[in-house]
């Protein structure tokens, strides 16, 4: 049995540890990030959406607390509506 809310921080970790190596690449390599995002969605021009900003802590913080807290809320969702699915309280 799945204890969801262990679930739920399971995934918001992930999500934490996998969008901190994602906003390292790009920081490290920007145009090749652009480049990734345009080629993983089919040519989609994702250049033009590129912000003239620099990458700085705030627009790391951000967005890492909301994946984070959306990571924890749909693995806690997840855990608890197998479990009832399957039969276990």
């Amino acid at each position: 049995m799945n204890v969801p809310w262990k679930v739920g921080v399971s995934l918001a970790l992930t999500m934490a540890v996998s969008y901190s190596i994602c906003a390292l690449l790009y920081m490290l390599w920007p145009a090749q990030g652009v480049a990734f995002l345009s080629a993983l969605f089919h040519g989609l021009d994702f250049a033009r959406l590129q912000a003239p900003q620099d990458y700085s802590v705030a627009t790391f913080i951000g967005p890492l607390l909301v994946l984070s807290v959306w990571g924890a809320v749909v693995g806690t969702l997840f855990a608890w509506l197998s479990n009832k699915l399957h039969g276990k309280s």
